[in-house]
């Protein structure tokens, strides 16, 4: 992780997002900055993050096509204006799931200027299997370690600092319920979409010396066949790895058009806690 300390220049600092496929997956940004995905697997707070960042700012709907429901809010910080969208808890981005589909088509597709991946600093070793296999697709990533005040309780202790520097990525401790971490949360979404802080996530690059070749070489028939595809390594995992719709979204031609989804519901106000 480079911290660079003064103002991020050039393009380091532009939005990273892609507003035609995050239009397409229903999200306009004409009134935003910035949007931040909001990752995790289910119970570990995720809903109560979202709720600590957005206050009343939120609204509800169905991602397009689908039944799944999706939150998205709002909140200013910095000067600037941040979307962000609370994806579907998974455990994986295998896309074996319809959730698991809709997160992992957000964040490829999407583009999102901050990942926040929310985990339970209780089930830490468990809930890093998401955060490397979100890795694997950006390098713009925030962990928020979420319900520290019972990993306290039982006596647990979590180096934050130490996790960083193994993660290549800002880690924050926080109690989104009583609001705890939250100030830090909001400065660490405004560098990393500023690029002020560039985070070096660890990816596992290690392996045998004949997959590491495959997948370099499928890599860059995929680069050549879809130019401008955000990443193409994961994609030939994916591919490697046997992941069928990944593989139909390649036969077809249309990897990374994202023009099946259907047009976006009309939002419906909402307030207060979330039920999921």
């Amino acid at each position: 992780m480079n911290k660079k300390g003064k103002a991020a220049r050039g393009c380091e600092g532009c939005p990273a997002h892609h507003a035609g496929n995050l239009r397409r997956l229903g999200v306009e940004m004409e009134e935003w900055d910035y949007v931040v995905a909001l990752a995790g697997n289910p119970n570990v707070g995720k809903s109560t993050v979202f709720n600590a960042l957005t206050g009343l700012r939120q609204h509800t709907g169905n991602w397009p096509g689908k039944t799944v429901s999706r939150a998205e809010g709002g909140f200013v910080y910095g000067g600037s204006r941040f979307k962000i969208v609370d994806l579907p808890g998974t455990y994986s981005l295998l896309a074996t799931s319809l959730d698991e589909e809709i997160a992992r088509d957000f964040l490829l597709f999407g583009r999102p200027d901050v990942t926040v991946v929310v985990a339970d600093a209780m089930r830490l070793e468990r809930n890093l299997n998401l955060v490397l296999q979100v890795f694997e697709i950006t390098d713009r990533v925030v962990l928020c370690l979420n319900l520290m005040d019972e990993a306290r309780r039982r006596g647990l202790r979590v180096d934050d600092r130490l996790l960083s520097r193994e993660l290549g990525v800002p880690v924050v401790p926080a109690t989104a319920r009583h609001g705890e971490g939250i100030p830090r949360l909001l400065e660490e979404i405004r560098a990393v979409a500023a690029g002020e802080t560039v985070p070096k996530p660890r990816r596992l690059e290690k392996g045998p010396r004949v997959l590491q070749g495959a997948v370099a070489r499928l890599a860059g028939e995929i680069e050549e066949a879809f130019p401008g595809l955000p990443n193409a390594r994961w994609v030939a995992l994916r591919l490697l790895d046997g992941d069928r719709t990944i593989a139909e979204a390649v036969r077809k031609g249309d990897l990374g058009d994202l023009t099946r989804a259907g047009p976006e519901p009309a939002d419906e106000p909402r307030s207060g806690e979330e039920s999921r």
